[in-house]
């Protein structure tokens, strides 16, 4: 079988795939089917080498692997460290990805953007996203802005040869907007936030949606759909999961911590019953993760399972990077509590999630979608919705 004739294969399998499991539906589903992905992936891709590294997998080396990435229901890397590799030609943080196909048709569907509509997508990435909404939109409604120069004109290029050059790719500050083609039916972020831009209400027709992942230092994960108003402010809720990478002004706070045994020494400890993964497991603790990412600000969360320690060992650290306060949990698989926590600095992290994740468990364990999310001039403001 020829590489054309295996790209045909994957394309139709991946489309069969998503129709199948039901994220899919009639109106995208033939969208899908004439937009191939893999014309929107890059010769070079990244994948995971030893030690945690980043290294750069070559479709001209390993053509093969490439078409498997390309048509896997799977998120590919598509840029290591804004990029700027390392000197031996590793990377260290992933600045851009093509999407996993499930999450994309999830956030088209959730867009619920029709023929003949308007819209703004923040983050063009690959342009693999921008040229879906061009088969279904036509492609001169679609303006799509993002801020790596390199990016932008390898989408750029990529749609053209698609034939969706009327698509307008903008390099810029996705999080001001763009205010010469507003105003829009649909802003589509492709980015994490933590706040809202309001420059994104505010070219949204009144009627129209936002749609953008969100999170916070604590978690990452939830997908917010907000409907613009009269008054163009923004009201709606979290509609599902969806983990990306954050708008690059918004970042997340990820320090890094040299713990010595003396730092260990000096401080408090201290035992829980609560499960590290009921309150950092976004998979299967969902709302609980949502609550504490609401209540508990500027706190970074990292968790490693045991399965991912040598030693068996999961651990759960909490930081503050503004003040220098850090906890650290620690559990084994073979022993059910409880478990030691060690808190150190002016803040008593620990204390914080334990508290709100029983203010959370006596609030009857209310669902992502109870907080209400209103983006104003004045900021971004949540609050939990009443029982439904």
């Amino acid at each position: 079988m020829t590489a054309a004739a295996e790209e045909q294969v994957g394309h139709r399998q991946l489309v069969e795939h998503l129709t199948e499991s039901g994220v899919l539906g009639a109106d995208w589903q033939p969208v899908f089917e004439a937009v191939p992905r893999a014309e929107f992936i890059p010769e070079t891709v990244w994948v995971e080498g030893d030690g945690g590294v980043l290294v750069p997998l070559y479709r001209t080396q390993d053509p093969q692997r490439w078409r498997e990435l390309a048509y896997a229901d799977d998120a590919i890397i598509t840029q290591v460290d804004d990029g700027h590799p390392a000197l031996d030609g590793t990377g260290r943080r992933i600045s851009s990805s093509a999407s996993m196909p499930t999450v994309v048709a999830q956030m088209l569907a959730h867009c619920a953007a029709q023929p003949g509509q308007r819209v703004l997508e923040i983050g063009t990435g690959t342009g693999y996203n921008a040229a879906l909404l061009a088969q279904r939109l036509d492609a001169g409604n679609v303006v799509t802005i993002e801020i790596d120069p390199e990016l932008a004109q390898t989408a750029r290029n990529a749609l053209t040869a698609a034939g969706y050059d009327a698509v307008t790719v903008v390099t810029g500050d996705g999080a001001q907007g763009y205010p010469p083609a507003a105003p829009f039916d649909r802003v589509l972020s492709t980015t994490a936030v933590q706040q809202v831009p309001y420059d994104w209400v505010d070219q949204t027709r009144p009627g129209g949606l936002v749609i953008t992942p969100w999170g916070t230092d604590y978690y990452n994960g939830g997908l917010l759909v907000l409907t613009v108003t009269e008054e163009h402010t923004a009201l709606g809720c979290l509609v599902d999961k969806a983990s990306f990478m954050t708008l690059r002004q918004q970042r997340l706070t990820r320090p890094g911590l040299t713990l010595t045994a003396e730092d260990d020494a000096h401080a408090t400890c201290s035992y829980t019953d609560i499960h590290p993964a009921d309150i950092a497991n976004g998979h299967v603790a969902f709302d609980a993760c949502i609550a504490l990412a609401i209540r508990v600000p500027h706190c970074a969360m990292s968790y490693a399972p045991p399965e991912l320690d040598t030693d068996g060992e999961g651990i759960l650290w909490l930081i503050d990077a503004h003040s220098g306060s850090w906890a650290r949990l620690h559990h084994h698989p073979d022993h059910d509590g409880p478990y030691r926590v060690l808190q150190s600095g002016s803040r008593h992290l620990w204390d914080e999630i334990h508290t709100n994740y029983h203010w959370w468990l006596n609030a009857g364990r209310p669902p992502a979608d109870r907080w209400r999310f209103t983006i104003t001039p004045e900021g971004q403001h949540i609050q939990l919705g009443p029982r439904r």
